[in-house]
Parts: structure tokens; C-alpha cells; sequence
């Protein structure tokens, strides 16, 4: 009986590492294509035209004032920049002084409110920043984004497309430092999530919005309820995106990325925020949680080769799946514009992610900045937050 098993768990590895090989090639491939697009002709909008562009923050991670300088330096809008956190000792306030010091040209607010409205402390801050907005284009801005001079051009031209309710746009990992866990979650964005995110909007278009840059109109924001109606969802950018979607208004991913300064300082503190990503999935999109699997044809084929008898097929197949690793690696890095990626740091990334999403499916908390919350099985957040450290 025992050796059955072990056969079955063999042939269904190789079987799925197979199909992980070729989901590599493809993910490969559209990446490839979106970048081609991205470099070639993009529609922007028309006129210049006023928006109001919204950064909640937490804390003054490094790159923090490149990142809301760039929200200033964009053509083709007249950008009001209204910067948000939800304590007065907070360290991004010195970060905002010193741009507003610099940048007198630039139009810069500062709300401090730390009124709460629900779990997700992102969209508190957002619903204390939005009565300071005074444009109708909104342009909502993770902290840690930094967006090339076209962004809110091409957004607002694109938002302007016949039946177009959210624009939102990918990324790709940036480390905002020499350390290792950093450089780590770079790979984890430009070898995973964004082959995986460009693969799935190419397989079933207008069903994605990512939250690190969005722009929609107030008006289409108050006609699903405001941000008050996703004040306790785990992936606040998914409930976004359906409540357009219940509209009858399509979501469009913009022709551009922008560049996800990201930094790690621990192995915990990347698993940690892996695992919330994750757990994201699973709470939207529980079935493609489960494919996320395909994903990992090296861990996959290496358990081939470790459980059971070998054969030739599981001996072979880790080797083959490693090349094709390394190759889509190289490709990837070569289309974004990147440093080559050490080859040693591929396998060693890959196995961290498996782990991860092992772990992905057991997990019932997830850690947000400085809070844990437990999360439904509906998406949402539950519990008052009580703090991780």
C-alpha cells in the first residue's frame, strides 16, 4: 500500500511539473509581449487634465521620497499629491515635509488620522484622505510604488476607453537595498506574480486589479458604496475591481509597469508578507490558489526525483525543469530591463516559494504591518489587530 502511494504521489509530480515546464514557456512568452506593447505606441490622454492622487503610508521605508516624487513628476496632468498616515509620529511625515520643502511647485497635502473605519488600515487611511481630494480623477498609490512620468497619462487616457470603470497597473521588484531577503522578494515579483498575473489577464482579460496603482473616477467609486464598502477585505483591490465589475464597467490593466521598491529585512519577515499575499489568493480566487501549484515545476519535479523509486523520467525531468527555469529567468530579466539574477539564488528562490504556498493552505491569520488579523472564508478580516511585535 505504502509503495502505491509513493507511486502516486511519483507520477502525479511529474505529471504537474510537466505542465509547470509549460506554463514557464507561456508565462515567458506574454511577459514578453506585454513589453513589447508597453514600448511601443500607448494611449494617453488628450489634454492635460487634473487629478488627485492618493498615498497612504506607514512608516519611511528606503526610496520613500523618490517614490512620492514621482507622483509629482508626471506629464500630461495637473496632479495634486495628498499623502496620508494614521499616527503623528509616524516617520513618513518628515519623509512629506521634506518633499513639500523641496517641491513648492508640486501640490502637496498631509492628512494625519488615525480615526479607524474597519480592518484594513490602508483603506481607513484612504477614506480619512478622500474628502481632501478635489478633482474627480482619483489615482490611488501604494507606498512603496514608483511610477514612470506617463503613469497617470496613460491611466486617465485608458480610464477614457468605451466602458472602462478601473485602470489599474502591474509591477515589477525593485530591492530598495543590498540585503538578500530583499533581492529575494524582487525575484518572487518578477519570476512569479507578474508572469503569473500577465498570463492569467491574457488567458481571461479584464478580471484582474492590482492595488499598487489604480485610477477610476469619485463618481464610479461612490456608486459601489466607496472605500467604506471594502473597509474590512483582506484584498481590498479584488473588491474593488468586483464591485466595477457589478457596474457593468470593465477593468483594464494599463500598457506600462511600475517599479516595486521592496525591502525585507528577515526570512520571517519575507515569509510573512508572502504568506498575506497568498492567502489573498486563496480568499478570491480559491480555485486558482489551487493551480498556483503548475507554478512550481522545479520543487515539483525535485519531488519526483526524492519520493519512491527514481526513474528515468524523474531523473530527468529536475534537470530539465532547472534549465527551463534559467531560461525564463534570463528572459524575464532581459524584457524588464534588469540586472541578470544569479543563477544560485533560482532554485533557492523557488523552494521558499513552494514552502510558502504549502503553508498557504493551513494558514488562517495573516500578519499586516505591525497587526495580525484572522481571515473568513469570504476574504474578510476578522479581530481588532492586536500586534505582532
Amino acid at each position: 500500500m505504502a509503495a502505491e502511494l509513493l507511486k502516486f504521489i511519483t507520477d502525479a509530480a511529474e505529471m504537474a511539473s510537466l505542465a509547470g515546464c509549460l506554463y514557464l514557456i507561456a508565462s515567458m512568452r506574454v511577459l514578453q509581449r506585454f513589453m513589447r506593447i508597453a514600448h511601443g505606441q500607448r494611449r494617453a490622454s488628450d489634454a492635460p487634465q487634473p487629478v488627485s492622487v492618493l498615498r497612504p503610508l506607514h512608516g519611511a521605508d528606503p526610496g520613500l521620497y523618490e517614490n512620492l516624487l514621482s507622483s509629482c513628476d508626471q506629464s500630461g496632468v495637473s496632479a495634486e499629491l495628498i499623502c496620508g498616515v494614521q499616527r503623528a509620529d509616524d516617520p513618513a511625515i518628515g519623509v512629506v515635509e521634506r518633499l513639500r520643502g523641496d517641491r513648492p511647485d508640486c501640490n502637496v497635502s498631509l492628512i494625519v488620522d488615525s480615526t479607524p473605519h474597519g480592518r484594513n488600515r490602508k483603506v481607513a487611511n484612504l477614506i480619512n484622505m478622500l474628502p481632501a481630494a478635489r478633482h474627480g480623477p482619483l489615482v490611488i498609490m501604494d507606498s512603496d510604488m514608483r511610477a514612470p512620468p506617463d503613469f497617470m497619462s496613460l491611466a486617465l487616457g485608458a480610464l477614457a476607453g468605451p466602458g472602462a470603470g478601473l485602470v489599474s497597473a502591474l509591477y515589477r521588484g525593485r530591492p530598495a537595498d543590498a540585503g538578500f531577503w530583499s533581492a529575494l522578494a524582487a525575484q518572487y515579483i518578477n519570476h512569479g506574480f507578474l508572469p503569473q498575473a500577465l498570463l492569467g489577464e491574457r488567458l481571461n482579460p479584464g478580471i484582474g486589479c492590482y492595488g499598487a496603482g489604480i485610477a477610476m473616477e469619485r463618481g464610479t467609486l461612490e456608486a459601489i458604496g466607496g472605500f467604506a464598502a471594502v473597509s474590512d477585505a483582506l484584498a481590498d483591490d479584488y473588491a474593488l475591481g468586483e464591485g466595477v465589475r457589478k457596474l457593468h464597467k470593465r477593468l483594464v490593466v494599463a500598457p506600462l509597469l511600475l517599479d516595486d521598491w521592496l525591502v525585507e529585512d528577515s526570512f520571517a519577515d519575507l515569509f510573512r508578507h508572502e504568506l498575506r499575499w497568498l492567502l489573498t489568493i486563496r480568499s478570491v480566487a480559491p480555485w486558482g490558489h489551487a493551480g498556483l501549484l503548475l507554478t512550481h515545476p522545479v520543487a515539483l519535479a525535485l519531488i519526483a526525483a526524492v519520493v519512491g523509486a527514481p526513474s528515468p523520467i524523474s531523473l530527468l525531468g529536475l534537470p530539465v525543469a532547472l534549465l527551463l527555469r534559467f531560461g525564463m529567468v534570463r528572459a524575464v530579466d532581459h524584457a524588464l530591463g534588469l540586472e541578470r539574477t544569479p543563477l544560485w539564488r533560482v532554485p533557492v528562490r523557488d523552494l521558499i516559494s513552494f514552502a510558502v504556498y504549502v503553508a498557504s493552505f493551513f494558514a488562517k491569520t495573516v500578519a499586516w504591518r505591525d497587526h495580525q488579523f484572522e481571515v473568513s472564508r469570504q476574504g474578510r478580516l476578522i479581530g481588532d489587530g492586536d500586534r505582532t511585535r
